[in-house]
């Protein structure tokens, strides 16, 4: 079951990629696998996935232990500083900076994962996310320190039309377009989970992060 809802969810993403004149292969998929053990992910791994992505640290590390060696984890929850070492050695890209202290810590890692910038565009209190006009501190501390920031990362308002949320990930594209003269290696949008993925990717989105219509009944 696992890969056939996988193989519907790239179909869909092709779609959507085709109804905007993009190429599908832009646009990674994360298939996010933190209600998933082991077996449900190796059985998307045998269907071709490589790129997974968790919300713990604890379950990151633990899951990367015990399965292929060519995942590519994707760290996609909010992140502790104190956490920032223990998932350095095998995160490949972490979604969810949103801070200068997070980025102090994490340079103490050592760690050489892809660094996406979290912006919280609606100002939503219960969410993680810099504030859009804090975005050019973070990356001048970025620099500073010798880190690169590669994209933004949204987490946008949890709606009941995926249409409803068009318009945030416009936005996110416009601010990320806006940066890139200063910024050039600012290239990534990650955005776009299960309910939305298909108007994410119309959009602009370079990364998605699916779970629950890959994992879940």
């Amino acid at each position: 079951m696992v890969a056939s809802r996988l193989k519907e969810v790239r179909r869909r993403m092709a779609a959507a990629a085709d109804r905007v004149g993009r190429d599908p292969s832009a646009v990674t998929l994360v298939a996010v696998s933190k209600t998933a053990g082991p077996a449900e992910i190796t059985q998307a791994y045998d269907a071709g996935q490589r790129d997974f992505g968790e919300n713990r640290a604890g379950e990151l590390t633990a899951k990367a232990a015990v399965l292929p060696a060519d995942i590519r984890w994707h760290f996609v929850g909010t992140l502790q500083s104190r956490k920032a070492k223990e998932i350095a050695p095998t995160a490949t890209v972490v979604h969810s900076v949103d801070r200068q202290s997070l980025l102090r810590a994490w340079s103490r890692t050592g760690g050489s994962a892809q660094l996406l910038l979290q912006l919280n565009l609606a100002g939503e209190v219960q969410k993680h996310g810099a504030d859009a006009t804090a975005a050019g501190e973070i990356l001048t501390l970025a620099e500073s320190l010798g880190l690169s920031i590669s994209g933004l990362m949204l987490m946008p308002p949890q709606v009941d039309d995926p249409e409803s949320n068009r318009a945030w990930f416009r936005e996110l594209r416009r601010i990320r377009d806006q940066l890139r003269p200063d910024w050039p290696a600012l290239v990534e949008l990650s955005m776009g989970m299960t309910d939305d993925y298909e108007v994410a990717i119309e959009e602009g989105a370079t990364l998605i992060r699916v779970g629950r219509a890959i994992f879940e009944q």
